[in-house]
């Protein structure tokens, strides 16, 4: 008589949930919209301090008008779309990607907050870095607070 083999869960199981649902796909437009606000602000809009004299503001204006809060927006965006992606009806909400999603806002805010520190003395050395100075910390903080969301989640 042979033992039956305990089932695996299967990515196909309707009764393990949907793999795209709306909340998963906002989630990623959240992160998507969040990194490319960043990376055009500081590539296109942002005026270098280093250079004198310094040159006018890049385009769209109103986003040059809000200056740093720009880092906040981009920031906001993708630390709301992680969140929203801790819940069940996501993949990184239920099963295995409760743990990954956790470990991995945990790692980046380790790796966030270490590699301040160590190019501390010279913080000029990587882009946004430079920018955001002491707030490199709220940043890091940030995405560990995040993965306490993935926490909650854990069974």
């Amino acid at each position: 008589m042979s033992k039956t083999k305990a089932k695996q869960a299967d990515v196909l199981d309707p009764g393990a949930g949907p793999t795209f649902s709306v909340r998963f796909l906002v989630a990623v437009l959240l992160v998507v919209v969040g990194i490319a606000w960043i990376a055009y602000y500081y590539a296109a809009v942002r005026v270098d301090p280093t250079v004198l004299p310094a040159p006018k503001a890049g385009s769209p204006a109103f986003m040059a008008d809000l200056k740093n809060w720009n880092y906040l927006i981009g920031f906001g965006a993708i630390m709301v779309g992680l969140v929203i992606s801790a819940h069940p009806d996501t993949p990184l909400g239920r099963g295995r990607g409760v743990v990954v999603g956790m470990l991995g806002c945990f790692i980046i805010g380790l790796l966030w907050i270490c590699t301040f520190y160590v190019i501390s003395d010279d913080i000029s050395r990587l882009p946004v870095f430079d920018d955001l100075a002491q707030k490199n910390l709220m940043v890091g903080i940030a995405f560990m607070a995040v993965g306490f969301t993935f926490a909650t989640r854990w069974e």
